[in-house]
């Protein structure tokens, strides 16, 4: 329960994804981690992951411009737009459980705010929303049946292309200059990201940022792993974190960045 701890307070986005993610080699029908990642109980299974827990702003919720899947199954929604296209859905990725589903009711509303403007973009990265530029974001959870306590949350957001790649610079510039950490509040509940470190993650796309951070909050911290890639308009964000605790340190999979990428560009 550390870790969620500290995520509840520090990453809205990671408390869909962490529904559900634990040591199974059933695949769940219908329920499991979900949309932008966040959590449930660490260390749950993924065959019993909670329907209707997911990040702000993911389906259900009504939050503008955001969606995260059905709303009232684990079952991420098909067809659509281009956006819900592109996103990960269950059946993509032998070894994971994929799901979209409502808002976590114990989730904080709203994005983080930094106590350094020059971290704000890696506050907000964090939050529903990579930035408030994002058209649409749609979210998706997910949980390795690989690795057990590995939670992903993978979200694709449109933006007007100079947006996108403005986003991508202004990441690149906070990475550098917040690597000393920095403090971020959402909903009156504070916390820290403490060493905040480049990343050298290989991944395709027309550019990307990488970088790990440690989430710190009422007594307990969380290493989290992310990775940002552009492709044209279009911004996917991955988030690692391990539900279970311990000292391995979380890394997004190249199989999921390579499958979220190639349906990015599939749905183009």
């Amino acid at each position: 329960m550390k870790a969620r701890t500290a995520t509840a307070v520090l990453l809205p986005a990671l408390l869909s994804a962490m529904v559900g993610c634990g040591s199974t080699n059933t695949p769940a029908s219908g329920k499991g981690p979900d949309p932008k990642g966040s959590a449930s109980a660490p260390g749950q299974s993924a065959s019993a992951g909670s329907a209707g827990t997911g990040a702000p702003g993911s389906a259900g919720t009504g939050g503008a411009g955001t969606t995260g899947g059905t709303g009232g199954t684990g079952a991420p929604r098909q067809g659509g737009s281009r956006l819900e296209r592109a996103a990960l859905t269950q059946g993509d990725l032998a070894g994971y459980q994929i799901s979209a589903n409502g808002k976590n009711p114990n989730a904080p509303d709203g994005q983080p705010q930094a106590d350094r403007k020059a971290c704000q973009p890696l506050a907000d990265i964090m939050g529903d929303k990579p930035d408030p530029a994002a058209r649409e974001t749609v979210n998706r959870g997910i949980g390795s049946q690989k690795q057990m306590g590995l939670a992903v949350s993978a979200s694709v957001s449109s933006y007007a292309e100079s947006d996108a790649k403005a986003l991508i610079a202004r990441l690149k510039d906070a990475v550098a200059a917040c690597a000393t950490g920095f403090t971020a509040t959402v909903e009156k509940q504070s916390g820290a990201y403490r060493e905040v470190k480049a990343s050298d993650y290989k991944t395709g796309g027309d550019e990307s940022v990488s970088w790990t951070t440690t989430a710190a909050a009422e007594g307990v911290s969380a290493q989290v792993h992310l990775v940002v890639v552009r492709q044209g308009d279009t911004v996917m964000r991955l988030m690692a974190l391990n539900v279970a605790g311990g000292r391995q340190t979380p890394q997004v999979p190249h199989e999921v960045a390579d499958k979220q990428l190639q349906k990015v560009r599939a749905a183009r």
